[in-house]
């Protein structure tokens, strides 16, 4: 939830640090800082806010001279956010500075240990033990002191390390969160993310849990959990750089917002061949799925709510039972599960925490795990049977658009692949899913060429301060990620309920002037959906419905107003109708005046339980 970057080479070291650290301010925004070496010892600046009090403090770098630094931008676990608590942590003697994304989760313990010695602490935070830990270890030897001190840490950590006593060296290493190490002809790096690093390079190391990385100006060195080294290979990152940036929108949100139309092609694309779905390079095959007794579809935030529209789906498509689990939940559960089971981790970043011990748990149950990810080489990815990459690019927008999008499109490709394997849709089905499939992106930039009509409904209703989502099926599944999207950026409080459930005690919340916004285009349900918007209206509740073009004028008839979407295959609605609630929240927290990009108290990944 944090983000860690790294130089050692022939530039200025905090220029590229701040620039790095501007990439992954998504990660995390309550506080920034950075440590550089110069003049014989490692000077650290760190500010609690946004990473412009930093670089105002150090007048954008230049007023900390150095060719080898770490910095860091903090999303607050261990401590509030303030100077003090801010990262880099340095040990007592100013010999040892580092960074950390993660949890330690025996800090107490090791805290207590190192306070009998004698070891004095000055923050809140679990990092600060690390660097103290690694300087009583320390003896000349900096890589050795940083190994001793990994054997007594228990949680997840991506840590980067330096020493006064190494002026150009960084140590890296990692466990359950992302780290990357990056190579260029005038320095090498280290980040949480390829984005720091895209303007520099495009040639990186993926690292894997416990394994070090040494990283000086002349080169890098990989170790494994016995410091012995190793030969990693390096990927070359293909990405265009304007992906990573604004390109003229006033926001990220709304840039990725705008981009799903292509990035849906991106995904679909190259998995149609002759009409029909191909999902190459991965061991699910026929004869596996047609064992396959139940799948589990297990994730968090957004991805979850991807996840519930893909049960309703995949249920329907493959005749199998499927059931949803919270990542968070799922190892706590008692899953039942064996070697017919297929579990479905959906993560935008590879690496949310509850959905890497989820799967872990899975493996061990002897299920089949496959993934659904966007960062290439995370661990989620890594650690499955099976991965299908959304090739959506960098998202940088706390709040996910086109990640969802790109995640919705690779479970409808799943969904089709496996039908045809079990043979429950025959040639005419599986040729007009695919040809429905392939107007989506079409149909998406139908939607957005109309944004200027969810402005001005925006206008209408931004002043609300509860706001209700309703649906059935897939409706219902929507609803739960349009609440989710208006919660996150407009600090609305915002809930989804299904259609069906009002009477059961939500509509006593409803009352005159509330915002009900009904999400009703799944057309074979469009009459009880009608009868729910009918209930609350007769409570004096304000409508707004997102509905077809075959059922707008029933819908208009109980609607204050509506937004409506081109007619598409009942499985693939959610596509189209996510674009206006997105697009409806964005506006909201646009008139209100909130930080769109970085709402308060998210991050991006959430790399800790």
């Amino acid at each position: 939830m944090c983000g860690i970057v790294g130089y050692s080479g022939s530039e200025q070291a905090a220029l590229i640090l701040l620039e790095g650290l501007k990439r992954l301010e998504y990660r995390g925004y309550d506080s920034a800082g950075v440590s550089v070496y110069s003049g014989g010892r490692l000077n650290v600046v760190k500010a609690e806010g946004r990473l412009q009090v930093l670089s105002d403090l150090i007048g954008g770098g230049a007023a900390v001279p150095g060719t080898t630094g770490i910095g860091h931008t903090r999303w607050a676990t261990h401590g509030k956010p303030s100077d003090i608590n801010s990262h880099p942590h340095t040990s007592n003697s100013g010999r040892i500075a580092i960074v950390h994304n993660g949890i330690i989760e025996n800090y107490l313990k090791l805290k207590e240990m190192l306070i009998s010695k004698g070891v004095e602490f000055h923050s809140e935070t679990d990092t600060e033990v690390v660097a103290q830990l690694i300087d009583y270890f320390y003896s000349g030897n900096l890589l050795e002191a940083v190994h001793k001190a990994i054997d007594r840490l228990k949680g997840s950590y991506a840590l980067g390390i330096m020493s006064s006593d190494c002026p150009d060296t960084i140590i890296a290493v990692r466990k359950d969160s992302p780290l990357i190490v990056a190579m260029s002809e005038t320095g090498n790096f280290i980040a949480s993310d390829v984005t720091a690093v895209l303007k520099y390079t495009r040639d990186v190391i993926y690292m894997d849990d416990g394994e070090y990385a040494v990283v000086t100006s002349d080169g890098v060195k990989i170790y494994d959990g016995f410091l012995a080294e190793k030969t990693k290979p390096v990927s070359y990152v293909d990405w265009d750089v304007s992906a990573a940036e604004k390109g003229g929108y006033a926001h990220f949100m709304y840039k990725e917002i705008m981009e799903q139309a292509d990035v849906i092609k991106k995904t679909v694309m190259p998995r149609i061949k002759d009409g029909r779905v191909w999902l190459e390079n991965i061991r699910l095959d026929a004869a596996f799925a047609k064992k396959i007794s139940k799948i589990y579809i297990v994730a968090c935030g957004s991805s979850y709510h991807v996840g519930m529209v893909a049960k309703y789906n995949l249920e329907k498509l493959v005749r199998k039972p499927v059931e949803i689990a919270l990542a968070s939940e799922f190892r706590y559960a008692s899953p039942i599960l064996d070697e017919n089971t297929m579990v479905l981790c959906i993560s935008q970043s590879g690496t949310t925490a509850d959905t890497i011990a989820a799967l872990r748990e899975a493996k061990r149950l002897g299920a089949y795990v496959l993934s659904i990810v966007n960062v290439v080489g995370s661990t989620i990815a890594k650690e499955s049977d099976d991965v299908i990459y959304t090739w959506a690019g960098p998202e940088i927008a706390v709040a996910t658009t086109k990640a969802y999008s790109t995640q919705l499109a690779v479970t409808y490709l799943l969904g089709i692949y496996l039908a045809d394997c079990c043979e429950t849709i025959d040639e005419a089905e599986h040729a007009r899913l695919v040809a429905e499939m392939l107007t989506i992106p079409e149909k998406i930039e139908r939607i957005l060429s109309e944004k200027e009509h969810i402005q001005y409904l925006a206008s209408l209703y931004f002043n609300n301060e509860d706001i209700f989502f309703i649906g059935r099926n897939i409706d219902y599944a929507l609803s739960l990620e349009g609440s989710l999207k208006l919660k996150e950026i407009s600090y609305i409080h915002s809930d989804a309920y299904a259609a069906g459930e009002l009477k059961h005690g939500t509509i006593s919340l409803v009352e005159d002037g509330t915002l009900v916004i009904a999400v009703a285009t799944y057309h074979n349900l469009i009459e009880k959906t009608i009868s729910n918007i009918v209930e609350v209206k007769s409570r004096e509740a304000k409508v707004l419905s997102i509905t077809t073009e075959t059922d707008k004028a029933l819908v208009r008839q109980v609607s204050d107003n509506i937004i409506v979407v081109p007619d598409i295959s009942d499985m693939f609605l959610p596509s189209l109708a996510v674009v206006p609630l997105q697009l409806f929240a964005y506006y909201v927290a646009l008139l209100r005046g909130c930080d769109i990009d970085k709402p308060r108290n998210l991050a991006k990944s959430v790399t800790v339980e």
